[in-house]
């Protein structure tokens, strides 16, 4: 919209007078497409080194500015990286960085290469797409198959809505990397779900059952309708280790949970 578009330009007048500024990023709504009157204007500002290192040590790293907006109501929601940083995500980000600028445009730059950088981020290899999958139906199996029973064994209220909340986010999860689609974020992942089409019938309602009224019952059928769907790439065998791995063992691998990934 015309007002996003002047109040990008207005920005960039004033970052082009700070050298310690390289360059400015356009994601969210506003780069997407999908940003409505109202919007917010999401930007990334890329900064030198030095000036990244300090923003880190004030802890100033996300911050809100309105000076430079031309409609009422609107403000910046800026958050700083550096190259270094933009490099480091390409190869270590999680799935909400990358799909941040999944459609991202650069409104202005000192770096020659910032586009091919920016574009590197939000793509993953195929081979993390299986290992994700695998560990996701994993997540699955446990959750479905040994928490939400050992739930109802021990009358336990918090692991009942715990195992409920994790198997239909590992379910969720094994289903965007079935479809190759990044997760973008919790409140996100009912709506990605839905426009996706790899992803079995009547697949909302059984989620719902299973958030709405979490049992054994309705704990097993979203598991089952997961399972079945797809040849997941791991076998029962190696579903134990798998869960570990990822989950308890993040302390030894260095890896966050995948659930965070």
């Amino acid at each position: 919209m015309q007002h996003h578009d002047d109040s990008i330009a207005a920005f960039v007048d004033r970052a082009r007078d700070n050298y310690a500024v390289l360059a400015v990023i356009v994601d969210g709504s506003v780069s997407s497409g999908t940003e409505r009157p109202d919007s917010d204007v999401d930007l990334v500002l890329v900064l030198t080194e030095d000036a990244f290192a300090q923003a880190w040590q004030e802890n100033r790293l996300s911050y809100v500015e309105r000076d430079g907006i031309t409609y009422e109501g609107g403000y910046y929601d800026i958050k700083v990286a550096s190259v270094a940083y933009l490099r480091r995500a390409a190869d270590h980000a999680d799935d909400p960085m990358r799909a941040s600028l999944l459609h991202a445009r650069i409104a202005w730059s000192r770096l020659d290469d910032l586009a091919d950088l920016v574009a590197a981020i939000p793509r993953l290899p195929e081979e993390v797409w299986e290992r994700r999958m695998a560990s996701f139906i994993a997540q699955v199996r446990l959750h479905g198959g040994y928490f939400l029973k050992q739930a109802v064994q021990l009358d336990n209220e918090f692991l009942l809505h715990h195992a409920a909340v994790h198997l239909v986010g590992a379910g969720g999860r094994a289903l965007l990397a079935l479809n190759r689609t990044l997760f973008q974020g919790q409140k996100y992942l009912d709506r990605t779900l839905a426009r996706l089409e790899r992803v079995p019938a009547g697949y909302a309602d059984a989620a719902h059952a299973v958030l709405s009224t979490p049992s054994l019952q309705t704990g097993t059928a979203y598991r089952d309708l997961i399972e079945n769907f797809a040849a997941w790439p791991i076998t029962a065998e190696e579903t134990l280790s798998t869960f570990v791995r990822d989950n308890e063992l993040s302390w030894y691998t260095g890896r966050s949970p995948i659930e965070y990934a």
